[in-house]
């Protein structure tokens, strides 16, 4: 009995203590009286004076805040509530040293909470330590990877419950509205959703909150690359290519960057380092030896591809890298080589995949250039199959788009449009079907003065698909109606970005440049509209060697159609009739370079092509061999050297297996280089 007046007090000290707490987001003025009370009543006890603490910091006193919170710190350095408090208060005060001592206490102590370190980064860096704060984010972000509703959340995402992510995700941002962890990750679940805005904005925040979230920016660089953002995407990955932690990774990804904004010496000197350290690493050579073909340094780029395949000899892409120079004949040990390399990856369980596809293809093109034709045709055919099986196209869908583009371009429809457009005339269209010689028309008008030759650009094909999902939203009825609804401003607008947005891509003064997209022949209606002072030229070439020549070809990225005799001759079909249409609807606007008589008559087919861009001649555009300028496409080292025809007929040594191309194109073959009736 003689204890129960102390266990009172000891339980109404409890009550009171309670009840302050339960004020202190509300009322923080009763709350500090009633520390001060209890003080007053019992002393200083540490909650007491803790509570004290964060009450005046609520208030806006976070000086005095500070003289209740540093002597109870100094007297208990080990309980992190009182860490947590001071460091803000402090922070609040202007006390930039006392914040940073405070939170690298807390984090010490407890180094699985995340915010902890995040508060600490952002002191860090306005303290000037960069590094130090860098190095504060990442163990942010490592503490927040044990988090369990951010493990919740990333195992529904993984296991494709997106909805069910979204709303883990949505919560925690709502009672962690600045926790850069589980912004990423929700960036993360709406890019899987396919709402790239909303994911780009959400990733761009959380490295804002978390400058030092390096997977973060690598992200964000990625998702910025496929949205053509290159600058942007430089910017974040100079950044990431300065983190404290030293990931070879980061430089890759700042290469690849600079491959896509064409700055081919830039990726070489990241590539040429790497290597330095570590020159057993033959997906870095294969990347040299990219940029070295593109470059034009052709000896350079088969050494490097050489070493890739010396330390992996399995390494199917630099095989065909080697094999697309064109201009290097593979010889029977390396086609005993390759041939081993297929027997390897089958007897590892792999009789399909990138490697074995590009080793068929390889294979492919040595054969043919030792003359095995029947056995060169078997490795192509077993390349494309494989390819094809990998990627979706439908050509029945492709006809069906292509003609609900071309439907509305008629003459009337583009005289009812009337003036439009941004006036420039600064963009050179070269269009057609890949490997019909748009690289040769591209290297002799890049031979001129007054033209920039770039690469092929994707900004037109942005527009156009942005454009086509405002018809797929259900806003229009057709592609007819929605061209029909461009206002003359709404086509400026549209033209100008594209010259904005190709801008990145031209790194001299000259007043015309090329965009080399050959897919856009499917939106020269489209360019004319937003662009009417645009050049469109169209290179073509014969129907049986263009697409037995792409078909041989495995391109990168980009045309599904080529993986198929029949799908890429009805290709061909869908482009010759959108061309004739317009060719109709408005006569002389397209100019047309058949690659015949450009290899015949290479002189007047310059003369002619000039004159169609106004254009004085310049005797560079004959030698245009002697150009020195970055070509990435397959054509790039045949285009270093004058022409020659040994191509113009090199299909009909294929002629008895191309019965399905020979389907495909019907009266085509026959009508080149004329168009046969419809």
């Amino acid at each position: 009995m003689g204890n129960a007046p102390a266990a009172t007090a000891t339980d109404s000290i409890r009550a009171a203590l309670a009840q302050a707490t339960g004020w202190l987001e509300t009322h923080p003025d009763r709350a500090l009286a009633q520390a001060d009370a209890i003080v007053r009543r019992a002393g200083r006890l540490p909650p007491a004076e803790l509570l004290a603490g964060q009450a005046l910091r609520r208030l806006g006193q976070p000086q005095a805040a500070l003289a209740r919170l540093t002597p109870l710190a100094r007297q208990h350095p080990a309980i992190p509530a009182i860490l947590w408090e001071l460091a803000q208060a402090a922070q609040e005060a202007g006390d930039r040293p006392q914040a940073i001592a405070a939170l690298e206490g807390l984090t010490r102590l407890q180094p699985a909470v995340a915010g902890g370190w995040f508060l600490l980064a952002g002191l860090l860096r306005a303290a000037g330590r960069d590094d130090d704060g860098w190095r504060a984010d990442l163990s942010g972000i490592h503490a927040a990877s044990r988090d369990r509703d951010l493990l919740e959340a990333a195992m529904a995402m993984n296991a494709g419950n997106l909805d069910e992510a979204d709303a883990l995700l949505i919560a925690r941002a709502e009672r962690l509205p600045h926790d850069p962890a589980g912004t990423r990750l929700w960036g993360e679940v709406q890019w899987r959703r396919g709402d790239m805005t909303e994911a780009l904005a959400l990733v761009e925040r959380a490295v804002t909150l978390a400058p030092g979230f390096d997977l973060a920016r690598d992200f964000l660089i990625r998702l910025l690359l496929q949205n053509n953002r290159l600058r942007e995407a430089l910017a974040h990955a100079d950044i990431l290519a300065r983190s404290p932690i030293h990931n070879p990774g980061y430089d890759l990804i700042r290469a690849s960057v600079l491959v896509r904004l064409g700055d081919q010496q830039g990726a070489r000197a990241i590539y040429e380092r790497l290597l330095a350290d570590r020159p057993d690493q033959p997906q870095l050579w294969q990347n040299l030896g990219h940029a070295l073909k593109t470059l034009g340094l052709q000896a350079d780029a088969v050494h490097a591809y050489r070493q890739a395949v010396l330390h992996r000899p399995t390494m199917g892409e630099a095989w065909w890298s080697l094999a697309n120079l064109k201009t290097v004949k593979l010889d029977a040990d390396d086609i005993a080589t390759m041939q081993q390399a297929l027997t390897t990856l089958s007897q590892d369980g792999h009789d399909s995949g990138e490697d074995v596809f590009h080793l068929h293809f390889s294979l492919g093109k040595a054969l043919e250039d030792s003359k095995a034709d029947e056995a060169a045709f078997h490795h192509y055919s077993l390349g494309n199959s494989l390819r094809r099986a990998m990627i979706r196209h439908d050509a029945d869908e492709f006809s069906a788009e292509v003609a609900a583009t071309s439907a509305p371009f008629t003459a009337p429809f583009i005289a009812a449009m009337g003036d439009g457009g941004c006036p420039a005339p600064d963009p050179i269209f070269i269009v057609g079907l890949p490997r019909a010689g748009s690289t040769l028309v591209e290297q002799i008008l890049a031979s001129h003065s007054r033209v920039e030759g770039t690469m092929e650009l994707p900004e037109m094909m942005v527009i156009a698909s942005r454009l086509q999902s405002r018809v797929d939203d259900g806003e229009f009825a057709d592609f007819a109606a929605m061209a029909a609804s461009l206002s003359p401003a709404d086509r400026q607008r549209l033209g100008e970005e594209y010259v904005d947005q190709t801008r990145v891509h031209r790194q001299s003064d000259k007043p015309r440049f090329i965009d080399k997209m050959p897919n856009n022949w499917q939106h020269i209606g489209l360019i004319k509209l937003i662009l009417p002072n645009a050049s469109i030229i169209d290179a073509r070439r014969h129907p049986m060697g263009c697409c037995f020549s792409g078909w041989k070809q495995h391109f990168a990225r980009g045309q599904a159609f080529s993986y198929d005799l029949t799908d890429i001759g009805r290709y061909y079909r869908d482009y010759v009739a959108l061309m004739a249409a317009y060719d109709a609807a408005a006569p002389g606007r397209v100019h047309r370079v058949i690659y015949e008589r450009m290899v015949a008559d290479t002189p007047g087919e310059v003369d002619r092509l000039l004159a169609y861009l106004g254009l004085d001649f310049e005797p560079a555009c004959l030698s245009f061999w002697q150009t020195d300028r970055a070509v990435r496409t397959a054509s790039s080292e045949q285009v270093r050297q004058p022409i020659y025809s040994n191509s113009v007929d090199h299909w009909q040594r294929f002629a008895p297996h191309l019965g399905p191309l020979a389907d495909a194109l019907g009266p085509l073959v026959d009508a080149y280089p004329d168009v046969p009736a419809s």
